[in-house]
Order: C-alpha cells, then sequence, then structure tokens
C-alpha cells in the first residue's frame, strides 16, 4: 500500500468519491478486458482516465500518469505490464488521501 496525497480544490469535495468508484471502476472492468486480450479497449477506457486525473482539475496526477502508460502499452500490444499497472492504480485509487485546499 502507497502513502499517496492529492491536493484537490475544496469546491471539487463533493465529486471526488464518486471520481475514485468510477476510477476503481475502470480498473475492475480493464482487468476483465485484458483477461479477454481486448486491448483496444482497455486502451480506450486508458485514454479517458488519462484526460481525468488532471485534465479535469482533479489534482490527480498519478491517474493521468498511469492511465498514459497503459493507454500506450495496449495501443502498442504489449500486455505484459499492464496488471501491474491496474494494481498499482488500485492501489492509489483505494488509499489516496485528499486534502482539500
Amino acid at each position: 500500500m502507497g502513502d499517496y496525497v492529492a491536493k484537490v480544490e475544496k469546491d471539487l469535495e463533493d465529486l471526488i468519491p464518486r471520481y475514485l468508484a468510477s476510477v476503481k471502476q475502470y480498473v475492475l472492468d480493464m482487468q476483465k478486458l485484458l483477461a479477454a486480450a481486448d486491448l483496444p479497449q482497455v486502451a480506450r477506457i486508458a485514454h479517458n482516465l488519462k484526460g481525468s486525473g488532471s485534465g479535469g482539475g482533479y489534482g490527480f496526477m498519478p491517474i493521468t500518469e498511469m492511465g498514459a502508460a497503459i493507454e500506450a502499452a495496449a495501443k502498442g500490444g504489449d500486455a505484459s505490464g499492464i496488471p501491474d499497472l491496474l494494481a498499482r492504480l488500485q492501489d492509489y485509487a483505494a488509499n489516496v488521501r485528499v486534502e482539500f485546499v
């Protein structure tokens, strides 16, 4: 379990629990798709995650970074590192401590 902290704007406080729940669901979805060898769909979901972490202004850069890495691996047809990335993403989403600023 990692020691993660995200600084998020106070006015987004109501959105964060739902956002993190959706990230956890995306991880489960990608794990199922990976088991079915559906890398194009893994890449599609990862692309959405890549934009959501910081692009949405939430302040979760690691989600953006891991989403980008998963997308690149899936698009490149190299699934070997994706399970580890999904495990890290799942750990982050489950354990990140949010500080509202």
